[in-house]
């Protein structure tokens, strides 16, 4: 389909990604527990719009690559596994314990958290970086559909990520609480979460 290979390598490793928590999970679970569910819907289609944003500028400036020269393939396919390794490096040697779920937020009303959570993402120059890092090793290399397998896959790691997401506003509560609370959870998917980057990198760099 497109192009795309071990598709179910990929989902998994959405579902992995997705769980594990970050800027956008603690973000949510924040916006939910001090403004309610509502808020927490607004901040989940808010993010899931910029994630959306950066598959499409993704997808366009990627495939046009990757069409274009057999070197720019190279040079993209070295620096996401580069990059890849880093991001796993970093997420097994940084403490998750650190990270705290924000409690105090200004704005108020559907749209302006919708608004907030949208720009949140978009302004957010890692997520671009992980797009660009990510995708592409999921595409092969004489695809001649690559804009259309990187728009897929952008858009099924998006659906996984909505749906967790959606699911964190309702049990944001409990979820909150086990956060700040209990170090455990948050400290074994991060060191799962980097080793996964640190092979799905090492993957990237030896594949043909």
């Amino acid at each position: 389909m497109f192009g795309i290979h071990d598709f179910g390598v990929f989902i998994a490793s959405c579902i992995v990604l997705n769980i594990t928590p970050g800027p956008d999970t603690l973000y949510i679970l924040g916006r939910s527990m001090a403004q309610g569910r509502a808020a927490g819907i607004a901040s989940v289609l808010g993010i899931a719009a910029g994630t959306v944003v950066h598959t499409l500028a993704a997808a366009l400036g990627v495939s046009a690559l990757l069409a274009a020269s057999a070197s720019a393939f190279m040079v993209i396919k070295f620096a996401g596994a580069a990059y890849l390794v880093y991001l796993g490096v970093r997420m097994i040697a940084t403490r998750a314990s650190g990270t705290a779920i924000p409690t105090s937020f200004s704005s108020a009303g559907f749209a302006p958290i919708l608004r907030q959570g949208f720009l949140t993402n978009l302004l957010n120059p890692k997520v671009a970086l992980f797009f660009l890092a990510f995708v592409p090793q999921f595409i092969a290399a004489d695809s001649s559909t690559k804009f259309a397998a990187f728009v897929t896959l952008g858009f099924s790691f998006i659906g996984t990520g909505t749906v967790w997401c959606l699911f964190l506003v309702w049990v944001s509560a409990w979820l909150g609480d086990r956060l700040r609370g209990n170090s455990g959870f948050a400290d074994w998917l991060n060191p799962g979460a980097g080793a996964l980057f640190v092979f799905l990198g090492i993957r990237l760099a030896a594949s043909k």
